[in-house]
């Protein structure tokens, strides 16, 4: 485990990082003392938990009452006796709401109908915001019972609490949105610009890459310059991220050296995968009633302990007098095919093996050992499995002996003090549309002549150009020799973009007159997902573009016609976007504060100078 640097600021701080899983959730924190080395714990105790230790998480499930109130959540939703409750007064349970926050995508779309519905008049936000405040009032509970004069040391917090929200590969600056608005409406920070920043977000792989540095698993790995694959398996997700240590002198300091990834084929879905099974199994049985309670029996028990496809497995779901014999039941146990379970896991194992195939060819440096982290590690099959598949191609592949499903949590908070990682990869290429001179020569052009204007400078322009201001992948890149790199001597790298890099391109708006200058500019920075490395036309392949509108209020003139010029800037080393607008006046350099605001998956960067 690397040394950790004593905390350097001016006053006590503490660090709450809360790891809202698909099925289970946790929280993990850290106290920073001026002159102290901070050290991380974990809330382990929690309101009805049954089982007190160092992995103690809780359900992910919240249950609400006819009038929309908050009547249990965590493991207070699974205490017994509950369920009569909950029949008699008809309590509504949400559970795996996490994943109603996910980007729109098709893969993303082909999970709909596995997810269950939110409650009646309850939104993502209302759900997300219930369970945050929840996770808080745990985190204070137990501050102020398990630390010597507790109430003392959590009013020298005051408002100096930073929150750390774990979400997964996949989730973009949308999804970061929701999450700090939902932070805001349960109480964590006030909706003010202080508060909003005192909110970071941190993905599930980059925080569980920081778990391992201080388990002190990665460092081994890295020898010789080699780059570790992470893999995250949750409960709805499996988040894949590779890294390699750089030359940083001055400390351990970690790149992302190929673009992560992002599945949903977490825990969750091999139980999908087991109802629909005993779905056809039952269906038009007496025990068709009971595939619900089936599922979750195996879901608790079966699924977890399997090991072995070659012996037959047990639903122990019933009492006595639950037998049909030719479905496989006796005494209330149902028969399970030991090579039937297997393939509930099957497209799991397939989508991970997969992943790190390909993140091992793309990745900039070689990849040769990959660390199995989070709740479905737990899961002995997956781990063989996964195993045997890549020990026969050289990948060591391992997983933490301590609590692997509190790495996100405890990394979180590792993310916020130790700060491992300064250069990340840009997933998608950001720019602008614009219109350009008209290029005779240019056979492209030359197809959109319809389509020409006079400018106010006089010069024919084409619409629609997209101009690249920070791009998703650079040609010719270098990375390591392999068969892969030979037979494509083009290979085309990820961007890798260090924190402090900006990403700024100079532009200009033209107007006939002084009356048209608008007060000020509006500019749509787009986000191109398709495909192309280098797309040109904002018209073709049009659906892979989003939206982000940043304004800044400028004004400038010409002689004979007048001219706007600003620069965009945009910065993506940070795990969140930002972008400003940027001017001149008398040689002085003037930019825009920088605010984003999203709307669902379209964003609207509202930015006023």
């Amino acid at each position: 485990m690397p040394a950790r640097s004593p905390y350097t600021g001016a006053s006590r701080k503490l660090v709450l990082a809360f790891d809202v899983g698909t099925t289970f959730s946790g929280v993990s924190y850290g106290i920073l003392d001026p002159g102290q080395i901070p050290e991380i714990k974990g809330v382990t105790r929690f309101p009805a938990q049954e089982q007190v230790g160092g992995d103690s998480k809780i359900p992910t499930i919240i249950y609400y009452d006819q009038n929309g109130a908050v009547r249990a959540v965590g493991a207070e939703a699974l205490k017994e006796g509950l369920d009569d409750m909950v029949d008699d007064e008809a309590w509504t349970k949400a559970e795996w709401f996490k994943l109603h926050l996910r980007p729109t995508s098709d893969e993303s779309a082909s999970v709909t109908h596995k997810i269950p519905p939110l409650p009646k008049n309850k939104t993502v936000l209302d759900v997300f915001a219930d369970f945050l405040s929840y996770l808080y009032k745990c985190a204070r509970t137990y501050i102020h019972e398990t630390h010597a004069n507790g109430p003392d040391l959590w009013a020298s917090f005051q408002n100096r609490i930073e929150f750390v929200l774990t979400h997964p590969n996949g989730w973009e600056g949308a999804q970061q949105a929701k999450m700090r608005s939902a932070a805001v409406r349960a109480g964590l920070v006030p909706d003010t610009r202080e508060g909003r920043s005192r909110v970071h977000f941190v993905t599930e792989g980059e925080a569980s890459l920081h778990f391992c540095i201080q388990s002190g698993l990665t460092i081994e790995a890295m020898k010789n310059g080699q780059g570790v694959l992470i893999v995250d398996a949750g409960g709805g997700t499996i988040d894949v991220s590779a890294y390699g240590q750089t030359g940083n002198t001055t400390g351990l300091s970690f790149q992302e050296i190929a673009s992560p990834q992002c599945y949903f084929q977490g825990s969750i879905f091999v139980t999908n995968h087991a109802r629909t099974f005993f779905e056809d199994l039952l269906g038009g049985s007496k025990f068709a009633e009971d595939v619900d309670h089936i599922t979750n029996c195996f879901d608790k028990t079966t699924k977890l302990r399997f090991r072995n496809s070659g012996e037959p497995q047990y639903v122990k779901f019933g009492g006595a007098r639950d037998k049909d014999l030719t479905l496989g039941i006796r005494s209330g146990q149902l028969k399970l095919d030991g090579h039937d379970v297997a393939k509930f896991f099957e497209p799991s194992i397939t989508c991970i093996v997969d992943c790190i195939l390909e993140q091992r060819k793309v990745a900039s440096k070689k990849i040769a050992s990959v660390f199995l982290v989070g709740g479905f590690a737990a899961s002995d099959w997956l781990f063989t499995q996964l195993q045997a598949s890549l020990e026969v191609i050289g990948v060591n592949f391992c997983r933490p002996d301590s609590h692997v499903n509190k790495a996100v949590a405890d990394g979180g908070v590792s993310f916020y003090i130790d700060h491992f990682v300064t250069a990340r990869v840009a997933k998608y290429s950001y720019g602008i549309e614009v219109g350009i001179p008209y290029d005779i020569w240019d056979a492209e052009h030359k197809s959109r002549r319809f389509s020409v204007y006079q400018a106010p400078n006089g010069v024919n322009h084409i619409p629609a150009a997209f101009d690249i201001v920070l791009p998703k992948v650079v040609q010719n890149a270098h990375s390591y020799v392999t068969a892969f790199t030979a037979a494509h001597p083009a290979i085309m790298q990820d961007t890798q973009v260090s924190e402090t890099r900006e990403f700024r391109q100079q532009y200009h708006q033209l107007r006939a007159t002084f009356d048209s200058l608008p007060d000020e500019i509006q500019v749509d920075i787009l986000c191109y997902r398709g495909l192309s490395p280098k797309p040109r036309w904002t018209d073709v392949d049009s659906g892979e573009f989003l939206c982000h509108t940043v304004i800044g209020q400028r004004a400038g003139d010409h002689r004979n016609y007048y001219c706007l010029d600003f620069e965009i800037i945009l910065n993506f080393g940070l795990t969140e976007l930002t972008a400003q607008i940027c001017w001149k006046e008398d040689g002085q350099e003037y930019r825009s504060p920088a605010e984003v605001v999203y709307d669902h998956d379209v964003v609207h960067a509202s930015q006023s100078a």
